[in-house]
């Protein structure tokens, strides 16, 4: 359903499971750059009425998953970890050329933010299946479908903007590079990397 290129080596919920905390603090910190993704996307393209709306109930379904995160660390005793570079993303959005039409400036945001979702998503669905913890297990699957229908509210956009099938070979062309970056990460103890 995601149309990823790559699945999450299985082994790197090990490295989550040594790391709860460094996995819970990256984790918030990943909440909160999804909910500064959709407001910077209101400040930046306010002409587009219906993105602005589902931009900010995104906003608030964000900033509410950062706050279930940050319970889940405060009842383990622990205080949020300062952020650290999401590698994973630092490449990813190298991808495109940067410039062109506000139109393809926008396409281009919501194609890296579908990809972001959607590698989420699946990152999420491992932990909810193989955890050890039950109960951390069943938070993230809640947490997976959140962001399986961001993924799609994302790509629909791209879809609605711009050229359908220009968007589509962006789309097949993102994911195939994406590929190409998983496969020198999965060995850290964060969400993406």
């Amino acid at each position: 359903m995601l149309g990823l290129k790559l699945p999450t080596d299985p082994r790197w919920v090990n490295i989550v499971e040594k790391n709860i905390e460094d996995i819970l603090t990256d984790h918030a910190w990943c909440e909160q750059k999804a909910a500064s993704t959709a407001v910077s996307l209101i400040v930046s393209f306010p002409e587009y009425t219906e993105l602005i709306q589902e931009m900010i109930a995104l906003v608030k379904e964000e900033i509410s998953h950062f706050k279930m995160v940050h319970d889940k660390i405060l009842e383990n005793g622990w205080v949020l970890g300062r952020d650290r570079k999401d590698e994973y993303v630092l490449q990813i959005v190298q991808f495109f050329p940067k410039g062109g039409s506000r139109t393809t400036q926008l396409v281009h945001r919501l194609l890296y933010a579908a990809l972001i979702e959607a590698r989420s998503c699946e990152r999420f669905r491992l932990l909810s299946e193989e955890l050890e913890d039950k109960e951390l297990a069943e938070f993230y699957r809640k947490l997976m479908v959140s962001e399986a229908n961001h993924y799609t509210m994302f790509l629909g956009f791209a879809r609605q903007y711009g050229d359908r099938k220009e968007v589509d070979q962006k789309w097949n062309d993102l994911l195939a590079f994406e590929a190409e970056v998983m496969k020198d990460l999965g060995k850290h103890q964060s969400i993406h990397g």
